[in-house]
């Protein structure tokens, strides 16, 4: 298999390769509804509006098509994803939220044939290499019984990220977040239905 090189892509550029895009999380979310029309119809209306939100920013990895993506945008104080936070926000992040300082990772997503290999890493710290804020947020879905172990939670973990929190299950189709088929080095722990709940985690961009 060749290896994949990675490159930015501005708001114009993703808007263009918006199938493209579409395909991989398909690829990556293969299976987690089973309405393959309707899961592709919700995602490309979410990413028309991410990729109009401040800050977005975007890394994809192409190894002679698309086979990952990462991007994500600057949270806003009007931003309601992590809503029903147990424990509540606390006062610091919320600030930093209020400020703009608060940075979205919205999706990362890898084709099965291309985890295990590296991409999920170097898309991410591409992405938060140049970021002017002073975090990083991103969701994971828990898995489903029998399945007990969250490999996107182990693998932001292993990034240096650290758990903020737990949310209720998703409330509608267009939160932002990483789902149960998160492509990471790890693979994807398992499919997460409908009435999992979710884990934030944080970090502090690298300097």
């Amino acid at each position: 298999m060749a290896e994949a090189y990675l490159r930015r892509l501005s708001r114009w550029q993703a808007e263009q390769q918006r199938d493209a895009v579409a395909d991989v999380h398909m690829a990556a979310y293969q299976g987690a509804t089973g309405d393959d029309h309707r899961d592709r119809r919700g995602f490309l209306d979410r990413f028309e509006r991410q990729v109009q939100r401040t800050g977005f920013d975007m890394v994809v990895a192409d190894g002679g098509s698309l086979v990952g993506a990462a991007y994500g945008f600057r949270l806003e104080r009007g931003d309601d994803w992590w809503s029903g936070l147990r424990g509540g926000l606390p006062p610091e992040i919320e600030e930093l939220t209020a400020s703009g300082r608060a940075f979205l990772l919205a999706e990362l997503m890898v084709r099965p044939a291309h985890r295990r290999t590296g991409v999920a890493t170097r898309m991410t710290e591409l992405l938060l290499a140049r970021l002017r804020t002073d975090l990083v947020v991103a969701a994971v879905d828990r898995p489903d019984a029998p399945v007990r172990v969250n490999a996107a939670a182990e693998t932001l973990h292993s990034w240096g990220w650290s758990k903020l929190g737990e949310l209720p299950p998703r409330p509608a189709p267009g939160a932002a977040d990483i789902g149960a088929h998160y492509g990471t080095d790890v693979g994807t722990g398992g499919a997460a239905g409908p009435g999992s709940g979710r884990e934030v985690w944080v970090r502090r961009p690298p300097r």
